[in-house]
């Protein structure tokens, strides 16, 4: 079994529910085992700006599905959850994404983990670092903490069960 760590986010709708919604649809698929959620963010649209501010979560699971399989169980339950094709960076309903796959270096079939990305977006950074702070980047060999103290992390807050900021 491996620790897979993935990025989820909404910025339609009831963001919030549709966060624990992903993460119960991930726990009930066979060979996934949710073991921890971080803290969830608010923060503002990376890319395309003209749009709601997202809720963003890590979320820590034990799998032994392979990284190509483990892909295609998230596309099918962003779809299931309503997410429609949209414009690169666009709002939807929720997304996705496998940020590391224990300590993997993958390029293979379109898949690059860790994800390439990640290093310089504080809406992954930052709930990242709730769960494994001390982690070292398998490419660039920096603790989340080294990363995220590299980059603006100002416009991620925390988000409250009330939905208010902390």
């Amino acid at each position: 079994m491996t620790k897979v760590y993935l990025s989820t986010g909404s910025n339609l709708g009831d963001r919030q529910s549709k966060l624990q919604v992903a993460i119960n649809k991930l726990n009930d698929y066979a060979g996934i085992s949710v073991l921890r959620v971080s803290p969830v963010y608010e923060t503002e649209p990376w890319g395309y700006l003209n749009q709601p501010r997202f809720l963003n979560q890590v979320v820590e699971i034990e799998t032994e599905i392979a990284p190509v399989e483990l892909v295609s169980v998230m596309k099918h339950l962003e779809k299931e959850m309503g997410r429609t094709p949209n414009f690169k960076n666009g709002p939807r309903v929720i997304d996705m994404d496998i940020v590391l796959y224990g300590s993997r270096i993958i390029e293979q079939e379109g898949i690059t983990i860790p994800h390439p990305f990640f290093p310089e977006r504080a809406f992954v950074l930052v709930p990242l670092a709730d769960l494994i702070p001390d982690f070292i980047h398998p490419v660039l060999g920096k603790t989340i903490q080294q990363l995220m103290a590299e980059i603006d992390c100002s416009g991620v807050t925390r988000y409250t069960e009330s939905g208010e900021k902390e």
